[in-house]
């Protein structure tokens, strides 16, 4: 139940435009919605979910997980662990990261144009009761979406209930609407041999090879099924799509494709034409929840794939507040939604209707399905160095996935520009803050010296007065004197008795167990320890919890230490622009500006504002 409601609220919302979305880019090529052309355009939407989504997701692509996660973050760690243990894996993982980058910058581009798309097509049946009500269609669709953003902050525990039984019956009536469909021309039941997508192909090249366009739509939301895997496990899902959504699917569009046969007039809107009048309002606000069902995943998947983009360092790490306190997955991104808001409804205001929507759409699913396969195929042949079954089967879908790219790239005038462009400025404000990123750590890493000679750091300011007392010092970079230590020494010539150097890294898998938290050892010098502690890139570091973890587990080594009383220094980094940098002065600009957009350090360690002191210090780009 929980999986029906969160995982697959995107792609069993797609027969509400997909068919129709098919038929309008074929009339655009000059061919009419005729039998032939009905039986291979249904044909085709089966047999693309049976690969894409039966085969390549549900069979492969969710045995591929990361310690349980999925998701191309998730994969991508996996296959960078793996690379990690070859000779050439540091070139790799440059690869892999600059991929990894692109998928996600495509993915967010899609989170723009799913929720209004979905919110559109539900409203829009309001046409089929009424058409004098076409002109509240967009107006109504605004306040659909201003809401959907407005309860985001409030996290989905308390909503997150309904879910399950709202896309229950949404997947009951798409079954039951199919099956009325069916019955009106029985003889549609012939789509499912896959023969009627080549005489397609050979009856309308042009037309049918366009059409994949469209089609594609019909397995949009794909990807939520994998990057889901850690939120319900495998099992539940398969047995969800299995026996519950690929049919009620299958039943839809089969019913559609029989509606268009008996009715030729239906193409212009079949799914709504073929709900009876009588139940047309109350269907409509079914397929309106449902939409917002899947409007609200898929804004929460984007806050995933930026929270964990900076946890990976490839973009700001951004305020986070977490909205469940028993599910540390649901989080809420103030900033991210408030753009993701404003983006939306400017592209509902823009296009207007779903059909315009549609045109737009498909590009940059199939680029994050092509990405994420190939990630796959990579995974596949590292991990065992030779062909196996999985990789026989993933390669030639990859080439289908491919041709949809392909016949997507036809859209870029009409539409498919938006999220290709949404994607660049994403992708760009990425690699620029990795980069930047990079400069930055080179330039403190040159002012720091290695815990070894933290003796010599003391020695070389004088005599050095210890008092009583502990300090916490704390860096992004283990085996280093942290520049705030080395601030106080310099300013003060003093430090307190018991000093801990804590240090902290973000591993290549969503978390890390307990017992692999953290090591601790003494440093070059008496009273001096160093805690170098290690978090997966869903966690959050949480210093004073985990200092408490590390007296727990080594009281000799920390004798002494009073954690209540403790002083936390923070070392600020703090970019300047430079001449001399690599970086052009544009990337240096924006880099500047994204590093306004960074937390309070005190706020996302979890740390005690009152006995915190934050230094900083300038490093050239």
């Amino acid at each position: 139940m929980g999986a029906l409601g969160v995982v697959f609220g995107d792609i069993g919302t797609s027969p509400l435009y997909t068919a129709a979305a098919v038929v309008t880019t074929a009339r655009g090529a000059g061919v009419e919605a005729d039998r032939t052309f009905v039986y291979g355009m249904t044909s085709t939407i089966l047999w693309s979910l049976t690969l894409v989504v039966s085969i390549l997701y549900v069979r492969l692509l969710l045995r591929a997980d990361n310690d349980g996660e999925g998701g191309l973050l998730a994969l991508l760690g996996l296959l960078r662990r793996t690379l990690g243990r070859a000779r050439d894996g540091r070139r790799a993982t440059v690869v892999l990261t600059v991929l990894g980058m692109l998928g996600a910058a495509m993915f967010l581009g899609d989170s723009v144009i799913t929720p209004a798309i979905s919110v559109l097509s539900a409203v829009e049946g309001l046409e089929v009761v009424e058409p004098s009500l076409a002109r509240f269609v967009v107006p109504a669709a605004l306040v659909i979406l201003l809401g959907v953003f407005l309860v985001e902050r409030f996290g989905t525990r308390t909503i997150g209930r309904f879910f399950g039984p709202v896309m229950v019956l949404w997947f009951a009536t798409l079954a039951a609407c199919g099956v009325r469909g069916v019955a009106q021309t029985p003889e549609v039941l012939v789509s499912v041999s896959p023969h009627w997508v080549l005489l397609f192909f050979v009856d309308h090249p042009a037309a049918a090879f366009l059409s994949l366009g469209g089609v594609v739509l019909a397995v949009t939301g794909a990807e939520a099924l994998y990057a889901d895997l850690g939120h319900f496990g495998r099992r539940p899902i398969v047995r969800a799509w299995a026996f519950v959504v690929f049919p009620a699917l299958a039943l839809s569009y089969l019913g559609q494709g029989g509606h268009m046969i008996a009715s030729p007039e239906a193409a212009r809107n079949p799914f709504f034409s073929l709900v009876p009048a009588p139940l047309t309002i109350p269907v409509v606000v079914l397929a309106t929840l449902a939409t917002i069902i899947a409007s609200q995943s898929v804004v929460s998947g984007a806050f995933s794939v930026v929270h964990q983009s900076g946890r990976l360092g490839v973009l700001p790490p951004l305020r986070t507040v977490h909205t469940s306190p028993a599910n540390s997955r649901q989080i809420y991104l103030p900033a991210v939604n408030v753009l993701l808001a404003a983006t939306v409804l400017l592209v509902v205001v823009t296009f207007r209707s779903s059909a315009a929507l549609a045109s737009a759409y498909g590009i940059a699913v199939t680029l994050t399905i092509s990405i994420t396969t190939v990630v796959y195929l990579a995974h596949g042949w590292t991990s065992r160095r030779r062909l196996t079954g999985s990789t026989v089967v993933a390669a030639p879908i990859l080439v289908v996935v491919l041709v949809f790219l392909a016949a997507n790239l036809a859209k870029v005038g009409s539409g498919g520009w938006l999220p290709l462009t949404i994607g660049a400025v994403v992708f760009v404000v990425m690699v620029t803050w990795w980069t930047g990123q990079r400069h930055v750590d080179r330039g403190r890493l040159a002012l720091e010296t290695t815990v070894q000679r933290v003796e010599d750091v003391l020695e070389a300011h004088g005599s050095v007065t210890r008092t009583r007392g502990t300090a916490v010092f704390l860096s992004r970079h283990s085996g280093v004197v942290p520049l705030a230590l080395r601030s106080m020494v310099e300013q003060n010539h003093a430090l307190q008795r018991h000093v801990l150097l804590v240090s902290w890294a973000t591993a290549d898998r969503p978390t890390v167990p307990t017992s692999e938290r953290f090591q601790v050892s003494t440093a070059g010098s008496e009273g001096v320890v160093q805690v170098i502690a290690t978090y997966g890139f869903r966690e959050r570091p949480r210093i004073v919890r985990l200092l408490s973890q590390v007296q727990r587990a080594a009281p000799d080594t920390l004798r002494g230490v009073d954690l209540g009383t403790a002083t936390y220094f923070v070392s600020l980094s703090v970019p300047r622009s430079s001449y001399r940098s690599s970086m052009p002065r544009w990337s240096q600009r924006l880099f500047l500006g994204l590093s306004r957009l960074v937390p309070d350090p005190v706020e996302t360690l979890d740390l005690p504002r009152e006995r915190t002191i934050v230094l900083g210090r300038d490093v050239p780009l």
